[in-house]
């Protein structure tokens, strides 16, 4: 398969990897064929890339790090949870919120199981669904980067579960803003942006009263929009004052977030991201920590699209874990826009492609 942006998808097109709703079930699924009338719902709903079956990539398979039945649980667990807490503004008391502790310990245990069983974790974020399923698909995407990174320090069962907790978790405050602010296509005034400030604290509040949710993964709620220097929020804290469960939830979300398509601006690419978080090391993000997350993420992840510095195009048929921004390339297209006669594949990391290197994501 091969993953376009929606201005490359044509009528005709068959679908290779489903596309989700905001509950998590099957909006469109494999093997669906595109008309004019589905493209155009799908750009309404914010989809800005697609997998698409090709004769030359049909062996190439994109893996999510965790199995689509544990995504999709997962996604159903936070849908439902967050939506519960819509409908019940100002939870401030333990009486007043519903329990869900126990539910998320059974969703982060299933997550990790799913990571504990790949030998080598290099992340490749493949999943897609509407813009408006963001806050709840959002959230499993952040549990994930930050259970990679939590592995990765070589945390122990408990740590991971406080953490992995607080990951799909940290953002249940938003469920007490008003939905037109987090979903707003333009910039917020200043009591807007204070509005939406407020919901660490309040994400904190409904967190420390659960009967089953340790209060340091409460701390994801409240600290994660903290940054290294200071100039985060709601307390300013910087460096060790903020928790690194905090720290490494932090690093997940705007990375997930940046790359993820938002009501204001178009997603970034992996490349993009990780070279935005990496310029931020220890201004905004603890750099240590920094290195041990862009070390698990796939720069170019596998089917994606590239241009190179010859000219020619093709596609992400392989990922090098030691060398995560010189992947393997099945070319496509020559230097003149052509398709070759016959495709082949290029190692980056071969000394005969030293020079070759990927200019863009298409």
């Amino acid at each position: 398969m091969r993953k376009l942006h929606i201005t490359s998808v044509k009528p005709g097109d068959v679908i290779a990897k489903s596309i989700f709703q905001e509950n998590g079930n099957v909006l469109l699924g494999i093997g669906v064929q595109l008309t004019p009338r589905y493209i155009e719902r799908l750009v309404q709903l914010g989809i800005d890339t697609l997998y698409i079956q090709d004769k030359h990539t049909e062996d190439i398979m994109p893996e999510d790090v965790i199995r689509d039945e544990t995504r999709k649980e997962a996604v159903d667990a936070v849908y439902k949870t967050m939506t519960t807490l819509m409908d019940q503004p100002q939870i401030k008391r333990r009486t007043s919120a519903p329990d869900f502790g126990s539910s998320f310990q059974k969703v982060f245990r299933e997550i990790f199981q799913d990571l504990s069983s790949r030998k080598d974790i290099l992340v490749n974020l493949s999943s897609l669904h509407v813009l408006d399923g963001y806050l709840f698909h959002h959230a499993v995407n952040v549990a994930i980067l930050s259970g990679v990174v939590g592995m990765a320090k070589g945390y122990n069962q408990q740590q991971m579960m406080e953490l992995g907790i607080g990951a799909l978790l940290f953002d249940i405050g938003m469920t007490q803003v008003p939905k037109e602010l987090w979903t707003m296509p333009t910039e917020l005034s200043t009591e807007e942006r204070q509005r939406v400030q407020y919901h660490t604290e309040e994400g904190f509040n409904i967190l420390r009263n659960q009967h089953n949710i340790s209060v340091v993964s409460a701390h994801c709620a409240l600290q994660h929009h903290e940054r290294y220097n200071g100039t985060g929020y709601p307390r300013q804290l910087s460096e060790n004052n903020i928790h690194e469960y905090a720290r490494i939830v932090a690093i997940a979300d705007v990375y997930d977030a940046l790359v993820s398509p938002r009501p204001f601006r178009k997603s970034y690419s992996p490349s993009d991201a990780t070279e935005y978080l990496f310029a931020t090391g220890n201004t905004y993000f603890d750099l240590d920590l920094l290195k041990l997350f862009l070390q698990h993420v796939a720069i170019y992840p596998i089917a994606s699209t590239v241009l190179l510095s010859t000219g020619h195009t093709g596609v992400v048929s392989k990922v090098n874990p030691l060398a995560v921004n010189r992947p393997t390339i099945r070319i496509l297209t020559n230097e003149d826009g052509s398709e070759v006669a016959n495709t082949y594949e290029i190692d980056l990391y071969d000394k005969e492609w030293m020079s070759v290197t990927i200019v863009k994501t298409l």
